[in-house]
C-alpha cells in the first residue's frame, strides 16, 4: 500500500489499517459513500482488502481486449456474475463497453476517425451496433441475481440516447421472461456525466434515471477543449478550472432536485484539494483506485464541511 503524505504529514500504512471499518464520515458528521474504480476481477480482491463500500466502476473493456473476435454472452455472464457473488452484496457499478476514441479493437472494425474523441465511441457505437450491445445486455441482466447491480452508460449528451438504451434493457428484460431466465428487477440504471452537453442537460436526465456518475477526465477534456492525452497541453489541462466544477455542482444540484444520487468517478475523485469541494455541494460518492480507499478516508474525516462551505461555494462562483 505504501505511504503517503496528507497536508503534510506523512501517513503509514499501519496509520491506514486502523481506519478500516471506520465510516467515511467528517468532522461534523457528513457522511459519503467510498467506492473503487477497477478495470479487471484481478482487482476485486484489493477492493476487498481496502475496505471500500463497493465498486462505483468497473470497466467492461477488458472482457474485449487482447482476442481476436467478441467475447460470448457467457463469457461476460461468467465474469459479472463473479464480481457481483465476490462482492457480497455490495454495490457493482458496471459500465457498458466504452470502446473507440483511444480505446481501439480492432476485430470490431470501427473505422479511421480524423477527430475519434468526437466520433463513434462508447454509447454511441453501441447503439450504433445493437447486436453488441444487446449480448452485453443480456450478460448483466443475467448475471444481476447474484448481487447488486447498477448498469452505467458512457459518453452520453443527449436524451433520445439513454431513452434508446433504457427501451433495449426492457427489451432484453422481456425477453429474459419468455425464455424462463432469471434477472433482478431491482438492477439501477444511470448515465456517466462527461460532456458538457449531460452536465448542462442534467435537470433532464435525471429524470431518466437511477445515479449519475461524473467521469471527470473526458468532463474535462470536452469542457475546455484540451485533449488530455497530449503532453504538450499539460498546463492547459486543468480540473479545478471553474468551468468544471460548476458543471459537476450542475449535475449535482438537478441530481438531487430530482431524487437521484451522484458519484464522482474520475480522478478528480481521489484528488485531496477537492474533497472539501465535493463534500460541500454534497456529492454522494466519490470512486477512486483501491490503493486510494484508505487515504481518501482520512481526508473526509478530517474536513469540518460547515466551516468550508460558504468559502467554497463562493470561490466557485466569483
Amino acid at each position: 500500500m505504501g505511504n503517503y503524505y496528507m497536508n503534510g504529514i506523512q501517513v503509514t500504512e499501519e496509520m491506514l489499517e486502523k481506519l478500516k471499518g471506520q465510516p467515511n464520515e467528517t468532522a461534523d458528521g457528513q457522511r459519503i459513500n467510498i467506492l473503487c474504480n477497477i478495470g479487471s476481477l484481478d482487482d476485486v480482491p484489493s477492493v476487498l482488502q481496502n475496505d471500500a463500500g463497493g465498486i462505483g466502476l468497473f470497466r467492461s473493456e477488458f472482457l474485449y481486449l487482447n482476442r481476436t473476435d467478441y467475447p460470448t454472452e457467457d463469457d461476460q455472464f461468467e465474469a459479472y456474475k463473479k464480481v457481483l457473488s465476490d462482492m457480497d452484496g455490495k454495490e457493482v457499478l458496471i459500465r457498458t463497453l466504452d470502446v473507440g476514441s483511444d480505446k481501439k479493437i480492432g476485430y470490431f472494425g470501427l473505422p479511421e476517425e480524423e477527430n475519434p474523441a468526437l466520433g463513434n465511441r462508447a454509447l454511441r457505437a453501441c447503439l450504433n451496433r445493437p447486436e453488441i450491445f444487446r449480448t452485453q445486455l443480456r450478460a448483466l441482466f443475467r448475471a444481476s441475481v447474484f448481487g447488486k447491480l447498477g448498469i452505467m452508460f458512457p459518453m452520453v449528451s443527449s436524451v433520445f440516447e439513454v431513452r434508446e438504451a433504457k427501451e433495449m434493457c426492457s427489451d432484453i428484460c422481456r425477453e429474459l421472461e419468455r425464455e424462463g431466465i432469471p434477472y433482478s428487477p431491482d438492477v439501477k440504471i444511470g448515465i456517466m456525466i462527461e460532456t458538457p452537453a449531460a452536465a448542462v442537460m442534467s435537470d433532464r436526465l435525471a429524470k431518466e434515471v437511477d445515479f449519475f456518475s461524473c467521469g471527470t477526465n473526458d468532463l474535462t477534456q470536452y469542457t475546455l477543449a484540451c485533449d488530455r492525452q497530449n503532453p504538450d497541453l499539460e498546463r492547459f489541462f486543468d480540473p479545478h478550472h471553474p468551468a468544471v466544477l460548476r458543471l459537476v455542482k450542475t449535475a449535482c444540484d438537478n441530481a438531487h432536485k430530482n431524487g437521484i444520487r451522484i458519484g464522482i468517478c474520475g480522478e478528480m475523485g481521489a484528488d485531496p484539494d477537492l474533497t472539501g469541494f465535493f463534500l460541500a455541494i454534497g456529492i454522494d460518492e466519490l470512486s477512486v483506485s483501491p490503493r486510494e480507499v484508505l487515504p481518501l478516508r482520512e481526508k473526509v474525516r478530517s474536513v469540518n464541511v460547515s466551516l468550508i462551505r460558504e468559502k467554497v461555494l463562493s470561490d466557485l462562483l466569483q
